[in-house]
Parts: C-alpha cells; sequence; structure tokens
C-alpha cells in the first residue's frame, strides 16, 4: 500500500495536473473576484468563505480526469484488479495522493489567498479548519467520478457533470463553517455535518467506486 502511494504521488507530480496547477488555478478565481465585484471592503469580507471554497472546489476538480487515466492507458489498472489487493484500497490509497497533491496545498494556502478578499480575521482558522475536513470528500468523490468515466474519450466534461451535484453538500455545509467562524458564530452544526458527510463518503464510495470500475474493466 505504501508503494502504490509513493507511486501514485510520483506520477501526478511527474503527469502535471497536480498541486502547481490547483493553486494556480486557486490563485486566479482569489484574484479576480475584486475585479469582477468591485473593491468594497465589506462586500469582499461577506463573500470570501463562499468564494475560497468555490475556488478549491474547481481547483481539485481540475486534476480528476487524470486520477485514473493513466493508470488506464499503460494497463496498471487490470494489474491492481487481479492484485491481492482489495481494488477497495487500492481505490482510496488513490484519493488519498490526490488529496496529498492537491488538497492539501490548497487547505495550506487558503489563509494566504483569504487576504486578498480582505477575509475576517477570525475566519482564517475556521476556513483551514473546514477545508481540511472537507477536502478529502471532495477527492474520494473524484475517485468514484474518475472510476465511472475510464476510458471514455474526452471524458473529462462527463465527469465534471457526474460529480459537481455530488460536492454541492461538502460546498455547503464547508463554506458555512467557515462563514459563521469568520463572523463569530457558532460553527458545531456546519462542521458536524461536513466531518459527517467526509466520513460516510469515505465509509461508502470506495465500494462504490471499485463496482463501476469492476463494470469498466469487464
Amino acid at each position: 500500500m505504501k508503494a502504490l502511494l509513493l507511486r501514485d504521488l510520483a506520477l501526478a507530480l511527474r503527469a502535471g495536473g497536480g498541486f502547481g496547477l490547483g493553486l494556480a488555478f486557486f490563485l486566479i478565481v482569489t484574484v479576480l473576484v475584486p475585479f469582477g465585484v468591485g473593491p468594497q471592503s465589506e462586500l469582499l469580507s461577506r463573500i470570501a468563505p463562499g468564494i475560497l471554497w468555490l475556488g478549491a472546489l474547481l481547483a481539485c476538480l481540475l486534476s480528476l480526469d487524470r486520477l485514473l487515466a493513466l493508470d488506464w492507458e499503460d494497463g496498471s489498472l487490470d494489474l491492481l484488479a487481479t492484485s491481492p489487493l482489495p481494488l477497495e484500497a487500492a481505490l482510496m490509497i488513490k484519493a488519498v495522493a490526490h488529496w496529498i497533491t492537491t488538497g492539501l496545498p490548497l487547505v495550506l494556502a487558503a489563509p494566504l489567498l483569504g487576504v486578498l478578499l480582505n477575509l475576517p480575521a477570525p475566519g482564517f482558522l475556521w476556513l483551514v479548519v473546514s477545508l481540511a475536513v472537507g477536502t478529502p470528500a471532495l477527492s474520494v468523490i473524484g475517485c468514484f467520478g474518475a472510476a465511472l468515466t475510464v476510458g471514455v474519450k474526452r471524458g473529462g466534461l462527463l465527469l465534471s457533470l457526474l460529480v459537481l451535484p455530488l460536492y454541492v453538500p461538502t460546498l455547503i455545509f464547508g463554506a458555512e463553517v467557515a462563514r459563521r467562524g469568520a463572523v463569530g458564530m457558532d460553527v458545531q452544526t456546519p462542521l458536524l455535518m461536513l466531518a459527517g458527510i467526509t466520513m460516510g463518503v469515505i465509509a461508502l464510495m470506495p465500494f462504490a467506486s471499485a463496482a463501476a470500475l469492476r463494470v469498466n474493466l469487464r
């Protein structure tokens, strides 16, 4: 399992579409928003949590089409499907590798980009907490979408259409945690909901991803 994780990390960094592309997209979204809505500090402070969460979500989405595509092209997926390692565990490792190369850099960069959107000081901690709790769910759900569309030529658009509706609950509660934290409100309820979504996704999605991938490998 460790060898598979290290291999996927190396592939993600070498093949492009890893943390560099995600961070660049996250930065572009954050920089362009003030140009679109105007330089009013009060308005930017109010919309900053939602914009930062939306930027992180779309940045995670960028690299999903390559999550399983490289393994499909070189035949590694067939080897994984017939190896002693359960396919569910292999796909979970791939989701972890995706989060390390895409989600984790976004979590670390979010406070710096929050400054550009005039995020209130109390909101920085809760923004990081919400992203740290919620972004693993984005990677695991993305792995499910990649398993559904693997082998489909130019399946990036189809993958986005399949995955985005599943991302909505995570986006809602993640942005709500950051918004409430920024204005000093109680964040317990949305944070628990966000953690529950992430834990449920981690518990169930690997089995759904493995089932979908087995169908595509037949």
